[in-house]
């Protein structure tokens, strides 16, 4: 069974960063494409960004282009997400996911637990 254990959420003010991380036990890792996805009180669990299995090619949803940056390391078995400029709607918890296909969160075999993600304004 591949578990997922999300960290790094926390509180931040608008405007300011957070790095968060997601560490996967067993193997295989490297050959699945990772995602982190999220959830606001309320709504429905929204596509963030994901990364193929060498990392050559990354997805990211209109709302965190060019704020967000997706990364994995392949040999440490964790993929992260920069996050910069955060917003008040960036407000959610973060999922990771494995083993699925790019933004079709039905499409991913196993998630984590989730971390808060709080940007005040």
């Amino acid at each position: 069974q591949v578990q997922l254990v999300e960290s790094g959420g926390g509180l931040v003010q608008a405007g300011g960063s957070l790095r968060l991380s997601c560490a996967k036990s067993r193997q295989p890792y490297s050959t699945y494409t990772m995602g982190w996805f999220r959830q606001a009180p309320g709504k429905g669990r929204e596509f963030v960004a994901a990364i193929n299995w060498s990392g050559e090619r990354t997805y990211y949803a209109d709302s965190v282009k060019g704020r967000f940056t997706i990364s994995r390391d392949n040999a440490k078995n964790t993929v992260s997400l920069q996050m910069n400029s955060l917003k008040p709607e960036d407000t959610a918890i973060y999922y990771c996911a494995a083993g699925g296909q790019s933004d079709n969160a039905q499409s991913y075999d196993y998630w984590g637990q989730g971390t808060q993600v709080t940007v005040s304004s």
